[in-house]
């Protein structure tokens, strides 16, 4: 492992959320050129969110954010076994994927706690 030099990262990030904010931090710190993708904003595509997950080596329920009210309003958990329903349903409310993930090495990580992501840099 160098020291930043070279390195790059890709963060989708939420700015109010203080886990995405501080897993940012680390990575500037280290001076890993990041770019930073607001999902809120811009969230990924269909192939994208395929693509982390297998990175992640997760299902799409698992990188369901639970906790949101919108997981209940949408009930969600009927979803569990329908990976292409729950991937569209990420896309069209990205508010409901787990954050932050970082992109580094051609491996994923979920910024919880932040400090995970240094096991991808």
């Amino acid at each position: 492992m160098d020291n930043g030099v070279d390195m790059k990262a890709k963060i989708f990030h939420n700015p109010r959320c203080s886990k995405s904010r501080k897993t940012l931090e680390l990575l500037l710190e280290r001076e890993i050129e990041t770019e930073i993708v607001e999902y809120l904003e811009k969230p990924p595509n269909y192939q994208t969110l395929k693509d982390i997950l297998k990175m992640l080596d997760l299902k799409p329920f698992d990188l369901v954010r639970k906790g949101e009210k919108l997981y209940k309003e949408l009930n969600i958990g009927k979803y569990e076994n329908n990976a292409d329903a729950l991937l569209k349903i990420m896309i069209q409310n990205p508010i409901l994927i787990e954050r932050p993930i970082v992109i580094a090495n051609n491996k994923a990580v979920i910024g919880r706690p932040p400090e995970l992501v240094l096991s991808i840099i």
